[in-house]
């Protein structure tokens, strides 16, 4: 793994890891999960990014209060991270100890993404049974929409099921993929005291999502652009999942694949897009601090980015879309 990855989970902003592990933050403090604690003692510096409680003394940054909270080592914390973030990680090992010899090679091979390898996989794509449960029973996603993203399935050696996610630049070029772990089921909450659930690893440890190598996940579904008529909204959302439900609502509709990873290089192309067309954009942020973060983010580049708030019993939008379809 490389010093640059690790640094983007390093920078991954303090009080958002807090909330994906169930930390309930308010105005920099929360009940410290290491001790028992009644007076909320933990408390975070957004300008150091990092965490700190006065009574029992435990401290640190993103990684470390990953480490701490779940109780895992360094490199299961790591992947921990890197899955609920999207961060994209190579952990690649030379296979010969002549690590020199071999680092340049690696550094050429990890940019390239072969397109020709994986572009047949979504030419005729087949929907497992966990697949077609996940999509259709649990998201209740419309067909349509499926097809249009051509979503598609695996399974590995060890008998883990897969969807297999592509990204298309706007042109309709594949660019990567996103391989999401239909079997990551949750496990109970390390503190044991009836908390909300972490998410667990199925067989072999297999992570929550992986990436094939030079993946580039950007933007997510790009080329519904070139379908806005003049004056139609496009709908900003955070990752796959919010993208499929805000598209099976009847939206047009992109996604950023993170809150905490807005790259340069995609924030550019939205204000790029937004000069040239006028387009209007409509946000629904999850009902977290990153997502209000990444709505802010956005609103600098896109002045007439609109705010739609979720309901108070609604996490995100994939959650206000299944409550509307069962209501």
């Amino acid at each position: 793994m490389e010093k640059y990855e690790l640094q983007k989970l390093r920078d991954l902003p303090i009080e958002g890891v807090a909330e994906r592990l169930g930390l309930s933050v308010r105005m920099h403090k929360a009940l410290c999960p290491f001790h028992d604690d009644h007076h909320a003692s933990l408390s975070f510096s957004v300008r150091r990014n990092s965490f700190r409680c006065f009574v029992c003394g435990a401290h640190g940054g993103p990684i470390d209060l990953a480490m701490r909270y779940l109780n895992k080592p360094f490199l299961d914390a790591v992947r921990w991270l890197a899955d609920e973030h999207n961060v994209i990680i190579d952990e690649w090992q030379p296979r010969s100890t002549s690590f020199n010899v071999h680092r340049s090679t690696f550094n050429v091979q990890r940019s390239t993404f072969n397109v020709h390898r994986y572009t047949r996989y979504f030419e005729h794509p087949f929907l497992n049974d966990e697949a077609r449960h996940f999509l259709f029973d649990e998201r209740r996603l419309d067909p349509r929409v499926v097809r249009w993203c051509r979503l598609t399935s695996w399974r590995d050696k060890q008998d883990v099921p897969w969807l297999q996610i592509p990204y298309y630049d706007r042109e309709g070029k594949l660019v990567g993929i996103q391989n999401r772990n239909l079997g990551f089921t949750p496990i109970p909450s390390p503190k044991g005291d009836g908390s909300l659930p972490l998410k667990g690893e199925v067989g072999g440890g297999a992570p929550r999502f992986r990436f094939p190598q030079g993946s580039e996940c950007g933007i997510y579904n790009l080329p519904v652009l070139n379908m806005l008529r003049a004056g139609e909204p496009l709908y900003i959302t955070e990752g796959c999942s919010d993208c499929w439900a805000m598209l099976s609502a009847g939206h047009k509709a992109i996604a950023i694949p993170s809150a905490t990873l807005l790259k340069r290089k995609n924030a550019e192309q939205l204000s790029t897009f937004h000069f040239q067309h006028s387009t209007p954009f409509i946000m629904y942020p999850d009902r977290d601090e990153p997502g209000e973060r990444l709505f802010m983010q956005l609103k600098e580049l896109l002045p007439n980015l609109e705010h739609r708030q979720l309901p108070p019993d609604c996490k995100d939008f994939s959650d206000y879309y299944l409550k509307n379809k069962t209501g």
